[in-house]
């Protein structure tokens, strides 16, 4: 029985999401928890897998579509069946937008460009109609009535005589309004000549178009902002013992197994989470909500932003498990082959730029999360040891931001003591 594959909600503020690209072609076989499609969000681009076993029977929205949640994107069902196109719902398409009324005459604008104009286009082939009603994809109904198209004007070219985005483009580019001659106004009376004022200097730019993923980033840090009173609290941790022991542990295993520094901060973290539950957790309206796991989001720079990488339980994982589920995770957030529960469910986060040599930085807390650690690289730097020499040693720097409605400048101290004592007697990180 042919069923209906949707759009998927793959995050919480998901509204919309984009068409990647079609893994699977009508006429090909599935099977269930394939992948069968690509999405983009905001986020990432997320591989969707089939519900169930069957037949792709017919794509409904092509590949950079973008399309609402639940919107139906294609038909699955078994092989040779004949799709039901009523029994699914699929002939009740939106009523085409209705054609604006013209508007009065109005002198053309004084201008070398023409714009695009609703005009009548030129006798077309009809557009598919199923009931009455015409079939045209949500994009290509907002298109239309945004330029002011009677979509029975439009050839369509999707699947079944369906009008998809590239035929209102098409449309539009074919029966753009011709050039006209520029007007010329009446001569004015002349006038004393008069030296114009110098022009304010501006520095030449270029416009970049914001991504998804850019526009969330900025959404979501300046609600953070303007919402959580952020407060901060900086402490230096030795890290001799802790780098020996990393170096002995990774003499153990192989060259793809290796503990890194980042993987023993996530240790030391969850083990002080454990210790002070105000940190390892969200602020609400209805109350403070502390957390029964610890599950650490480490922010991934990409070329066109951050995305937020999950590791769950790290707690009751040992530094082994740490390093491979972490080495994993981070390397497809940056090719953006994540799943979406990979991206969600965090109760802390940790954003380490030490691989790039900062000293020390600090953070903008990712809501509803109570707090992030901002850590720097381990440094050699000049200390004087217990007999009082001057000596090199490894310190590093890290920097804690909390949200002062959810826990206090006395409790992100204690945390960050107990995080720099697991690092300092780093056994403790084995246990």
């Amino acid at each position: 029985m042919a069923e209906l594959i949707t759009m998927p909600k793959l995050g919480f503020d998901m509204a919309e999401g984009k068409l990647s690209e079609w893994l699977k072609q009508p006429g090909e076989a599935i099977k269930q928890g394939e992948t069968i499609v690509l999405v983009e969000t905001d986020k990432a681009t997320v591989e969707v897998p089939a519900f169930r076993s069957g037949t792709l029977l017919e794509i409904l929205v092509e590949a950079n579509e973008s399309v609402p949640i639940g919107t139906p994107i294609g038909v699955i069902g078994e092989a040779g069946e004949k799709v039901d196109r009523a029994a699914l719902g699929l002939d009740r398409a939106p009523e085409a937008a209705p054609t604006p009324a013209p508007a009065a005459p109005a002198p053309a604008p004084v201008s070398s460009a023409a714009p695009v104009a609703p005009i009548a286009a030129p006798a077309a082939e009809p557009a598919a109609e199923e009931g009455g009603r015409l079939v045209a994809s949500p994009v290509a109904l907002r298109m239309a009535a945004e330029l002011g198209i009677n979509l029975r004007d439009v050839q369509g070219s999707g699947p079944g005589g369906r009008i998809i985005k590239r035929d209102i483009e098409a449309f539009v580019e074919a029966h753009a309004a011709a050039p006209t001659a520029p007007v010329v106004p009446a001569a004015a009376p002349a006038q004393p000549a008069v030296a114009p004022a110098p022009a304010a200097a501006e520095a030449e730019y270029t416009v970049e178009p914001l991504t998804g993923l850019r526009q969330t980033i900025g959404k979501r840090m300046t609600e953070s902002k303007q919402a959580a009173p952020h407060f901060y609290v900086t402490m230096e941790i030795d890290m001799a013992a802790a780098m020996a022991l990393r170096a002995q542990l990774n003499t153990y295993v192989s060259e793809a197994d290796k503990i890194s520094v980042n993987d023993l901060v996530q240790k030391a973290a969850a083990i002080a989470l454990r210790e002070f539950p105000h940190i390892n957790a969200a602020w609400s309206a209805e109350g403070i909500r502390l957390f029964n796991q610890v599950n650490i989001g480490h922010a991934v720079a990409r070329e066109n932003g951050l995305v937020t990488a999950v590791v769950r339980d790290v707690d009751r994982k040992t530094l082994g498990q740490i390093a491979r589920e972490t080495r994993d995770l981070v390397t497809r957030a940056r090719d953006g082959r994540m799943k979406p529960e990979e991206m969600l469910g965090a109760t802390f986060t940790i954003s380490n730029l030490g691989m790039f040599d900062v000293t020390e930085f600090i953070a903008i807390i990712n809501p509803p999360q109570a707090a992030i650690l901002a850590v720097g690289a381990v440094q050699k730097t000049p200390v004087v040891n217990a007999e009082g020499e001057i000596v090199v040693g490894l310190r590093m720097r890290a920097t804690i931001s909390a949200d002062h409605r959810a826990t206090d400048g006395a409790e992100a101290a204690r945390f960050m003591q107990a995080f720099k004592k697991a690092l300092e007697e780093p056994m403790r990180l084995l246990l």
